[in-house]
Formats: C-alpha cells, sequence, structure tokens
C-alpha cells in the first residue's frame, strides 16, 4: 500500500473533495430551488450542508467503541432524499421536514446494531453483484455530464462539451500510465485542474460564483426554526435511511475488499450509528441526511494510496470551505463537462473491482449465475426507469426506485432461496 507525506495527503484529500463536491451541493440547490429558498438561506444552505459533510466524514473515521467505521470513507447528502424532503417541505413545513430528518437520524443509531447482522447474507455472488451495480448505475450521470448536465438544454451534447469531457478522460489516463510516483496518484485531480484552464481559456468558466459567496459562515443549529415533529414525514424519511443503510453497506464491502480487509458486524454497526449521528445533526443544523459516498472508492483504487490521512484532509477542507463560502465556490466553477469526465473513469473503477470479487465466485453453479444476472438486470433497469413503480404506494416507490437498494434484494433474497441458510455459511468462491 503506497503511502503519503502531509503535503501529498493534503492534495489527495482535495481531490476527494472536488470528486464529491458537485454531488454534495446538489442536494440544497435542488431542495432550496424547489422551496423557493431566498438567496440569503441558499447561501446558508449550501455552506452549511459542506460543513457538515466534513463534520459527517469526520465522525466516520474516528472509530471508537461507540461509532466511526474508520474506513478512508466521505460522507455526503443522500442524493435519495431529494424528492421525498421536497414533498415533506411544500406539503407541510420546512421545519417539519427538518423533524423528520432527525428522527431518521435517531432510528438509524437505535437499529445499528440489529440491522448489522445483514453481514451473514452478503457472500461473495451478493457483494460482487451489488459493488458493480453500483458502479454500473453511476455511470450514466457522468456521461449526462460529460454532455453538459441538463439533457433537455441546447447546449446538451455540443462539440465544446464532449470535447472537454473526454480530453478530462484522456488526461487521467495518460497522467496514470505514464506519470512516475506521487502524481499518478493524483491523476484525477489534475485532470480536473487542466481541463478547467483549457475550458477558461475557451471562456467557459465563470467567475460569477467567487464574486457573489460572502467570505464567512458560521454554522446556527435551527436556523429555519425549531423542528416539527409529523408521523407520516417521519416514516417516509426512515424508510430513506433504510435505503441509504442498504447501500452503504456495500461501500462498506468494496472498501474491505480494495483494503483486503474483512467488515465484521462491529465494523458494520460503528458505521451504521456514524451515520446516523451525521443525520442528526443534519436536522439540528437545517442540512440533510448523510450516507457514505461511493463515487470516493474508485479514487482508492486509482490513487492506490488506501489510508485515512487524506480523508482527514479532505474533512477539514470541507468543514473550512463550510466557513469560508468564498473558497468553497472555487470548487464549484469546475465545468460540469470536466467533472463528468472525471467521474466516468472513478465509476468504472468501481465496477470493475466488482467485477474482481465476482472473478472469484463458482460460476460453474448455475445458481450463482442466475443470482448475478437477474440482480444487475433489475438493478440497472429499475436506475434507468425507476417511474415502473408508480402505481405502488409512495413508500414502496421510495424504497424500490433506488436500483441499488433493488440490487441488493434481489441478490441476497436469490441467494437464500437457492441455497437455503446452510449456504450462507459457505464460501461462494472457487
Amino acid at each position: 500500500m503506497k503511502k503519503a507525506n502531509n503535503s501529498q495527503a493534503a492534495l489527495l484529500g482535495l481531490q476527494h473533495l472536488l470528486a464529491m463536491y458537485s454531488g454534495a451541493v446538489a442536494v440544497p440547490l435542488l431542495i432550496g430551488t424547489a422551496l423557493n429558498f431566498n438567496t440569503e438561506q441558499m447561501t446558508y444552505l449550501v455552506s452549511i450542508d459542506i460543513f457538515m459533510c466534513g463534520l459527517a466524514t469526520l465522525l466516520q473515521l474516528m472509530r471508537n467503541r461507540y461509532f466511526g467505521i474508520g474506513l478512508p470513507v466521505v460522507l455526503g447528502c443522500a442524493i435519495q432524499a431529494v424528492e421525498p424532503l421536497k414533498m415533506i417541505g411544500s406539503q407541510f413545513t420546512i421545519q417539519t421536514m427538518y423533524g423528520a430528518i432527525i428522527v431518521a437520524g435517531i432510528f438509524v443509531c437505535l437499529v445499528s446494531g440489529q440491522f448489522s447482522k445483514v453481514k451473514r447474507l452478503f457472500p461473495p455472488v451478493v457483494t460482487g453483484t451489488l459493488i458493480t451495480v453500483i458502479g454500473l448505475t453511476l455511470i450514466p450521470i457522468a456521461i449526462q455530464n460529460i454532455g453538459g448536465g441538463n439533457a433537455s438544454a441546447k447546449d446538451f451534447g455540443s462539440l465544446t462539451n464532449i470535447t472537454l469531457g473526454f480530453l478530462t478522460v484522456i488526461l487521467i489516463l495518460a497522467i496514470q500510465v505514464f506519470a512516475k510516483g506521487f502524481l499518478s496518484s493524483i491523476a484525477v485531480l489534475l485532470g480536473l485542474v487542466i481541463g478547467s484552464l483549457v475550458a477558461a481559456a475557451l471562456g467557459l468558466v465563470s467567475l460569477a460564483p467567487l464574486h457573489e459567496a460572502p467570505w464567512f459562515h458560521v454554522p446556527q443549529p435551527f436556523y429555519f426554526g425549531m423542528p416539527h415533529f409529523e408521523w407520516s414525514s417521519s416514516v417516509t424519511m426512515i424508510i430513506i435511511a433504510l435505503v441509504s443503510m442498504v447501500e452503504s453497506t456495500g461501500v462498506y464491502f468494496a472498501l474491505g475488499d480494495i483494503l483486503n480487509k474483512k467488515i465484521t458486524e462491529k465494523d458494520l454497526k460503528l458505521g451504521y450509528r456514524a451515520e446516523g449521528m451525521a443525520v442528526i445533526l443534519g436536522g439540528i443544523f437545517n442540512t440533510f441526511p448523510y450516507t457514505t459516498f461511493s463515487q470516493n472508492v474508485g479514487l482508492l483504487e486509482l490513487s492506490g494510496i488506501k489510508t485515512k490521512r487524506p480523508i482527514y484532509w479532505s474533512a477539514g477542507l470541507l468543514m473550512l470551505l463550510g466557513l469560508l463560502p468564498k473558497a468553497g465556490a472555487l470548487a464549484t466553477m469546475i465545468p460540469t463537462p470536466v467533472l463528468g469526465g472525471a467521474m466516468l473513469v472513478m465509476f468504472a473503477m468501481i465496477s470493475v473491482q466488482g467485477i474482481r470479487i465476482l472473478a472469484n465466485v463458482d460460476f460453474t453453479d448455475q445458481r450463482n449465475i442466475l443470482v448475478v444476472a437477474v440482480s444487475i438486470g433489475l438493478g440497472l433497469g429499475v436506475s434507468i426507469y425507476p417511474n415502473i413503480f408508480q402505481n405502488l404506494p409512495r413508500a414502496v416507490q421510495l424504497f424500490l426506485g433506488n436500483g441499488i437498494v433493488v440490487a441488493s434484494l434481489s441478490s441476497v433474497l436469490l441467494n437464500l432461496a437457492f441455497k437455503g441458510r446452510a449456504g450462507l455459511a459457505k464460501k461462494d468462491i472457487k
């Protein structure tokens, strides 16, 4: 395993930050816009969200007897929470929205011990399938960003956007292959910087976000008022929390495989509990639910540096950017196609990690083939057409509208059905 000194770790941390930044700020922008927040409210929302991403990441890194999985993970806003939160905020109040988030966080903390027992349901045939689906379901997002981000925009797929996106891909690949030592470890960061400079030379980088952002911002608990608790909203967010826990489980196992570390029930319990605490803090400081970001897993594989030190830097930088919005605005200036090019490489690496696990599964057993084939098919299908469940109850839609969750349920249930409880104790490897 490669190691990095402090300055190198800082650059690697910045690389992780840039990889997740757009996903982190997308949630407050989408929800704030839908609920008609004014400029001042939106500024607070984005700034405190970035700060809380760093704090949530820190909770996971600082492993102790009570919380923290202690793996090199980065936490950000759960994108699956956007639509439910918009619905709660519009049908009830903003205070109800944050009350539901707090309840969901408490729920995660309370069930973390019991939920950690799902480990025995995840043999290699299941984890390999799930990690493969995580990567494959993220790739369309990367392609959309390479096209410009908004598929309905007139310039979507323009020659300029495509050129910038694939130039970034080529830069990352070239640096990864031909650069020596530490430079190859920061291939994604260099690709983002050089791609952004090329875009700036073409006049495609706006300095407006930098000019408009304030210099300093202080986190305030209950900025939008004291929380209000309403049962249906709370149940909705609990369902979203369960979806996030299932998704995080796959990420934990993916990291365990990369680091050659066996993920135990205790690891899972501490990881879930840290996420629950982050969700509670999100409700208190009026941000959003937080979950482990899968897109950063690919960076570990690409850089070859798999220690926690760069992630500590990333957490610190996120908290700093949350306090200094003008500095944080710099990261928002990366053109969408450039970011999409970097995403394409990282997300594909996640899928490759899943395929590596599946390479050790015994495919002379027809049942393993069926588990993988059906689960990947369902996971990708639902990711493309989540509205297939639009006629089912709302609570069911929230759960089954996530392709990663569907793939998880399918692979676990099919493996149980084909092999029974006895199969859980066996190694699904050659």
